[in-house]
Protein backbone atom coordinates (compact mmCIF):
# COMPACT_ATOMS: atom_id res chain seq x y z
CA UNK A 1 0.00 0.00 0.00
CA UNK A 2 1.14 3.31 -0.67
CA UNK A 3 0.72 6.46 1.18
CA UNK A 4 0.61 9.88 0.72
CA UNK A 5 0.59 12.56 3.56
CA UNK A 6 -0.55 16.09 3.67
CA UNK A 7 1.21 17.87 6.33
CA UNK A 8 0.37 21.24 7.47
CA UNK A 9 4.06 22.96 8.02
CA UNK A 10 4.19 26.69 7.01
CA UNK A 11 1.13 28.79 5.66
CA UNK A 12 -1.05 26.59 5.49
CA UNK A 13 -3.20 25.07 8.06
CA UNK A 14 -5.09 21.41 7.93
CA UNK A 15 -8.16 22.14 6.72
CA UNK A 16 -6.76 22.99 3.35
CA UNK A 17 -4.54 19.99 3.48
CA UNK A 18 -7.72 17.82 4.24
CA UNK A 19 -9.36 19.15 1.03
CA UNK A 20 -5.92 18.87 -1.16
CA UNK A 21 -6.11 15.33 0.08
CA UNK A 22 -9.41 15.00 -0.96
CA UNK A 23 -9.52 16.61 -4.28
CA UNK A 24 -5.20 14.64 -5.29
CA UNK A 25 -7.29 11.18 -4.00
CA UNK A 26 -9.93 11.25 -6.53
CA UNK A 27 -7.06 12.35 -9.39
CA UNK A 28 -5.31 9.52 -8.39
CA UNK A 29 -8.38 6.87 -8.26
CA UNK A 30 -9.69 8.50 -11.62
CA UNK A 31 -6.75 8.78 -13.65
CA UNK A 32 -4.74 5.44 -12.50
CA UNK A 33 -7.59 3.27 -11.22
CA UNK A 34 -6.03 2.27 -7.84
CA UNK A 35 -8.64 2.44 -4.97
CA UNK A 36 -8.46 5.35 -2.38
CA UNK A 37 -8.83 5.42 1.01
CA UNK A 38 -8.96 8.30 2.99
CA UNK A 39 -6.79 8.27 6.32
CA UNK A 40 -6.53 10.31 9.47
CA UNK A 41 -7.85 13.89 10.01
CA UNK A 42 -9.58 12.77 5.61
CA UNK A 43 -11.01 9.81 7.45
CA UNK A 44 -14.65 9.38 6.06
CA UNK A 45 -15.10 7.03 9.07
CA UNK A 46 -13.56 7.02 12.89
CA UNK A 47 -12.40 2.99 11.76
CA UNK A 48 -10.26 4.77 8.98
CA UNK A 49 -8.53 7.33 10.96
CA UNK A 50 -5.51 4.90 11.96
CA UNK A 51 -3.56 4.22 9.26
CA UNK A 52 -2.80 0.66 10.65
CA UNK A 53 -6.39 -0.40 10.54
CA UNK A 54 -6.16 0.85 6.33
CA UNK A 55 -2.99 -0.70 6.06
CA UNK A 56 -4.08 -4.19 7.53
CA UNK A 57 -4.11 -7.13 5.44
CA UNK A 58 -1.10 -5.78 3.21
CA UNK A 59 -1.29 -6.52 -0.54
CA UNK A 60 -1.72 -9.77 -0.06
CA UNK A 61 -5.28 -9.31 2.00
CA UNK A 62 -6.58 -5.95 0.41
CA UNK A 63 -8.89 -7.78 -2.20
CA UNK A 64 -11.04 -9.88 0.11
CA UNK A 65 -10.89 -7.10 2.77
CA UNK A 66 -12.55 -4.89 0.49
CA UNK A 67 -15.64 -7.04 -0.17
CA UNK A 68 -16.68 -5.97 3.21
CA UNK A 69 -19.35 -3.17 3.25
CA UNK A 70 -17.54 -0.82 5.67
CA UNK A 71 -13.90 -1.25 3.90
CA UNK A 72 -15.37 0.74 -0.03
CA UNK A 73 -12.39 2.69 -0.73
CA UNK A 74 -13.92 5.99 -0.93
CA UNK A 75 -12.85 6.97 -4.56
CA UNK A 76 -11.94 4.28 -7.38
CA UNK A 77 -12.93 0.65 -7.82
CA UNK A 78 -13.50 -1.74 -5.34
CA UNK A 79 -11.20 -4.04 -5.62
CA UNK A 80 -7.32 -3.73 -5.61
CA UNK A 81 -5.34 -2.29 -8.68
CA UNK A 82 -3.00 -5.78 -10.39
CA UNK A 83 0.05 -3.95 -9.54
CA UNK A 84 -0.21 -0.74 -7.38
CA UNK A 85 -2.81 -2.14 -4.94
CA UNK A 86 -4.19 0.73 -3.18
CA UNK A 87 -3.37 3.88 -2.05
CA UNK A 88 -4.06 5.84 1.24
CA UNK A 89 -4.22 9.41 1.30
CA UNK A 90 -4.50 11.62 4.38
CA UNK A 91 -3.93 14.60 5.54
CA UNK A 92 -2.27 14.56 8.95
CA UNK A 93 -0.24 16.40 11.73
CA UNK A 94 3.74 16.27 11.39
CA UNK A 95 4.68 13.04 13.05
CA UNK A 96 7.56 12.51 15.40
CA UNK A 97 9.62 9.43 16.04
CA UNK A 98 10.43 9.47 19.62
CA UNK A 99 12.92 6.76 21.57
CA UNK A 100 12.84 6.36 25.39
CA UNK A 101 15.59 3.93 26.26
CA UNK A 102 15.90 1.75 29.34
CA UNK A 103 18.74 0.54 31.28
CA UNK A 104 17.54 -2.87 31.32
CA UNK A 105 17.56 -5.56 28.92
CA UNK A 106 14.07 -7.14 29.45
CA UNK A 107 12.07 -6.43 26.24
CA UNK A 108 8.90 -7.70 28.44
CA UNK A 109 9.20 -4.18 30.68
CA UNK A 110 9.74 -2.23 27.51
CA UNK A 111 6.96 -3.96 26.01
CA UNK A 112 4.53 -3.52 29.25
CA UNK A 113 5.31 0.04 29.49
CA UNK A 114 4.47 0.67 25.80
CA UNK A 115 1.13 -1.18 26.69
CA UNK A 116 0.36 1.78 29.54
CA UNK A 117 1.86 4.44 27.25
CA UNK A 118 0.56 3.71 24.18
CA UNK A 119 -3.25 5.26 23.53
CA UNK A 120 -4.73 1.88 22.38
CA UNK A 121 -3.84 0.56 26.14
CA UNK A 122 -5.32 3.57 28.07
CA UNK A 123 -2.23 6.09 27.67
CA UNK A 124 -1.67 9.46 26.16
CA UNK A 125 -3.49 9.96 22.93
CA UNK A 126 -1.80 10.32 19.52
CA UNK A 127 0.92 8.14 21.03
CA UNK A 128 1.51 4.70 19.30
CA UNK A 129 4.40 2.51 21.14
CA UNK A 130 5.96 -0.55 21.07
CA UNK A 131 9.26 -2.38 22.83
CA UNK A 132 12.54 -2.88 21.21
CA UNK A 133 15.55 -4.48 22.14
CA UNK A 134 18.88 -2.85 21.36
CA UNK A 135 21.02 -5.85 21.46
CA UNK A 136 24.17 -4.18 20.54
CA UNK A 137 23.80 -1.69 23.76
CA UNK A 138 22.38 -4.29 26.27
CA UNK A 139 19.37 -2.54 26.95
CA UNK A 140 16.17 -1.81 25.51
CA UNK A 141 13.91 0.97 24.63
CA UNK A 142 10.32 1.74 24.40
CA UNK A 143 10.07 3.14 20.30
CA UNK A 144 7.01 5.49 19.86
CA UNK A 145 5.29 7.52 17.17
CA UNK A 146 3.59 10.94 18.34
CA UNK A 147 1.06 11.56 15.65
CA UNK A 148 -0.24 14.81 16.79
CA UNK A 149 2.56 16.66 19.02
CA UNK A 150 -0.27 19.32 20.31
CA UNK A 151 -2.20 16.24 21.61
CA UNK A 152 0.21 14.77 23.68
CA UNK A 153 3.40 16.39 24.52
CA UNK A 154 7.33 15.03 24.78
CA UNK A 155 7.50 15.65 28.23
CA UNK A 156 4.32 14.25 29.24
CA UNK A 157 5.84 11.17 27.36
CA UNK A 158 9.23 11.48 29.30
CA UNK A 159 7.18 11.60 32.52
CA UNK A 160 4.97 8.90 32.03
CA UNK A 161 7.69 6.39 30.78
CA UNK A 162 10.01 7.74 33.78
CA UNK A 163 6.88 6.72 36.39
CA UNK A 164 6.06 3.25 34.33
CA UNK A 165 9.78 2.32 34.47
CA UNK A 166 9.90 3.32 38.54
CA UNK A 167 7.19 0.17 38.79
CA UNK A 168 9.86 -1.89 37.74
CA UNK A 169 12.92 -0.84 39.42
CA UNK A 170 14.32 0.92 36.22
CA UNK A 171 16.26 3.79 35.10
CA UNK A 172 15.70 5.99 32.21
CA UNK A 173 18.82 6.38 30.62
CA UNK A 174 18.36 8.54 27.35
CA UNK A 175 16.13 9.20 24.37
CA UNK A 176 16.34 10.13 21.28
CA UNK A 177 14.02 11.51 18.16
CA UNK A 178 14.38 9.96 14.83
CA UNK A 179 14.30 12.17 11.81
CA UNK A 180 13.28 15.67 12.17
CA UNK A 181 10.78 17.42 14.66
CA UNK A 182 8.73 20.83 14.61
CA UNK A 183 10.07 23.75 16.83
CA UNK A 184 7.05 23.95 18.31
CA UNK A 185 6.90 20.35 19.87
CA UNK A 186 10.44 21.10 21.59
CA UNK A 187 9.37 24.88 23.03
CA UNK A 188 6.20 22.61 24.35
CA UNK A 189 8.02 20.37 25.92
CA UNK A 190 10.43 23.00 27.43
CA UNK A 191 7.58 24.88 28.41
CA UNK A 192 6.24 21.91 30.21
CA UNK A 193 9.22 21.30 31.92
CA UNK A 194 9.62 24.73 32.99
CA UNK A 195 5.90 25.49 33.79
CA UNK A 196 6.02 28.63 31.74
CA UNK A 197 2.69 30.46 32.11
CA UNK A 198 1.15 32.23 28.38
CA UNK A 199 4.34 30.95 26.75
CA UNK A 200 4.52 31.59 23.11
CA UNK A 201 6.58 30.51 20.10
CA UNK A 202 7.27 33.74 19.21
CA UNK A 203 9.44 34.35 22.46
CA UNK A 204 11.89 32.33 20.82
CA UNK A 205 14.64 35.05 19.54
CA UNK A 206 14.83 32.55 16.28
CA UNK A 207 11.40 31.98 15.78
CA UNK A 208 10.62 35.37 16.08
CA UNK A 209 13.29 36.08 13.25
CA UNK A 210 12.26 34.46 10.94
CA UNK A 211 8.14 35.16 11.55
CA UNK A 212 8.35 39.26 12.53
CA UNK A 213 4.84 39.80 12.00
CA UNK A 214 3.99 36.95 14.44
Amino acid sequence: MDVCPFVPIRNVDMDTCIQLAGEVGEIIAADYEIPIFLYERSASSPGRENLAVVRKGEFEGMKEKMLQAEWKPDFGPDQPHESAGVTAVGARMPLIAYNINLGTPDLEIANKIARRVRHGGGGLRYIKAMGVALQERNIVQVSMNMTDFTGSSLYQIMEMVKAEARRFGVNVVGSEIVGLAPLEALTNAAADYLQLEDFRLNQVIEARLLDPEE
